[in-house]
C-alpha cells in the first residue's frame, strides 16, 4: 500500500528538505496543495484528512490550526513546529532519546518533531542523569552555534543579502526565553530551566552544541571516563539509530568539531572532553540543524510510523 503524505508548509526550508528526502520513494505519494490554494482553509482541510501522514512545517499557531482541521481518526501527524513538543498525547520525536522512544513514535498518531537546539544537549545530559552521575537539579548551562538556515526564510535572506558583511558570530536569545527551553528541561529530565546562549554563524547549515560541567561542585565527582561510559552505553543499546559517540580522547582541538561536517546527513556525533585534575568537562554534539535537527528527524519519524527501516532515504 502506498502511503499518502501531505507536507503542510512544504514551501518553507524544512518542508523543501523533507520533500527532497522523500523524492523517488515508491512506498509513498507526496500530495501537494495547488499554489493558488495555499491559503484556502477548506482545501488544506481536505488534504489533511486525505493524508495517511501529515507533516506540519508551519508556525506554531498555524500548526495548531492544522491539527484542529483533522476530523478523522486515521491521519497521523508529525509536527515540526514547537507547538506540541511537551503536549500530552504527543510522542517526542527524538528516536534515540531512550530505548523505548522509537517504539513510542512508531505506535503514535501524534509525533512532535524535536527542535534543533535541544537534541544535542538532551543526548548528552539525559544518560548522565539516568545514570545518577549528574543530579537533575544541576544548574545546566548550554551554548552553541548554528547555521543561519535555522532562522527560516527571513534570516536566510538577510544573511545572503549581506554577503561577506554578514555577522560571523551573532549571539541571540539574550532574554533567556528561547522557545526550545521547555522541551530541553522536560526531556533532559532537569528540575530547573537551563541557561541557554545560542549563536548564529555566517554559514548556511550545521551546528554544534556544548554543555560545560563544573564537576567539582558535585558531592561525588565523576571522571571523564565515567561520563563517557554512561553516554556510550546508552547509545550502544539503541538499535537502528543515527547517534554515535566518539572515543574518549584528550585533545586541544579536533577537526571533527566542525559544525558543517555532517551537513545533509541525519548523523549526530557526541564527544566528551574532561580534565579530571580540575574536575571539569564539556559535552559536545555535532549535527546538521536541517538534518537530524529538523527534516532528517522528521523523515526518520515518518519511517518509524510507516513501519519501514529508520534509515530509508536518509544519509548517515
Amino acid at each position: 500500500m502506498v502511503a499518502k503524505i501531505f507536507i503542510d508548509g512544504e514551501a518553507g526550508t524544512t518542508g523543501l528538505q523533507i520533500r527532497d528526502r522523500l523524492a523517488g520513494r515508491r512506498d509513498l505519494e507526496v500530495i501537494s496543495i495547488a499554489q493558488d490554494k495555499r491559503k484556502d482553509l477548506s482545501e488544506r482541510k481536505r488534504l489533511l484528512n486525505l493524508a495517511d501522514v501529515a507533516i506540519l512545517c508551519l508556525p506554531d499557531d498555524a500548526a495548531k490550526e492544522s491539527v484542529s482541521l483533522i476530523d478523522n481518526d486515521t491521519t497521523k501527524v508529525i509536527d515540526a513546529s514547537s507547538a506540541h513538543r511537551i503536549a500530552p498525547g504527543w510522542a517526542y520525536g527524538f528516536a534515540e532519546m531512550d530505548k523505548a522512544q522509537a517504539g513510542l513514535i512508531a505506535a503514535s498518531k501524534r509525533v512532535a518533531n524535536p527542535g534543533c537546539w535541544p537534541q544535542g544537549s538532551i543526548a548528552v545530559l539525559r544518560p548522565l542523569i539516568d545514570a545518577g552521575l549528574i543530579p537533575s537539579d544541576y544548574p545546566v548551562t548550554t551554548h552553541g552555534i548554528s547555521g543561519y538556515s535555522g532562522g527560516g526564510k527571513s534570516m536566510i535572506a538577510d544573511y545572503e543579502a549581506a554577503g561577506d558583511g554578514a555577522n560571523e558570530f551573532m549571539p541571540y536569545g539574550l532574554t533567556f526565553k528561547h522557545k526550545h527551553l521547555p522541551e530541553l528541561e522536560a526531556y533532559a529530565k532537569l528540575k530547573g530551566t537551563p541557561l541557554f546562549t545560542p549563536a548564529v554563524g555566517n554559514f548556511a547549515q550545521g551546528m554544534i552544541t556544548i554543555v560545560p560541567l563544573q564537576l567539582w561542585t558535585l558531592e561525588k565527582v565523576p571522571t571523564g571516563a565515567d561520563l563517557h561510559a554512561a553516554i556510550a552505553d546508552h547509545f550502544a543499546s539503541i538499535e537502528g539509530g543515527f547517534v554515535e559517540v566518539a572515543a574518549l580522547a584528550e585533545a586541544e582541538r579536533l577537526p571533527e568539531l566542525n559544525p558543517e561536517i555532517y551537513n545533509n546527513t541525519n548523523r549526530m556525533r557526541l564527544h566528551v572532553f574532561a580534565n579530571d585534575a580540575r574536575a571539569q568537562a564539556a559535552l559536545v554534539a555535532v549535527y546538521d540543524n536541517l538534518g537530524k535537527g529538523a527534516s532528517g528527524a522528521a523523515v526518520q519519524n515518518l519511517n518509524l510510523m510507516l513501519g519501514v527501516a529508520q534509515d530509508t532515504s536518509l544519509a548517515a
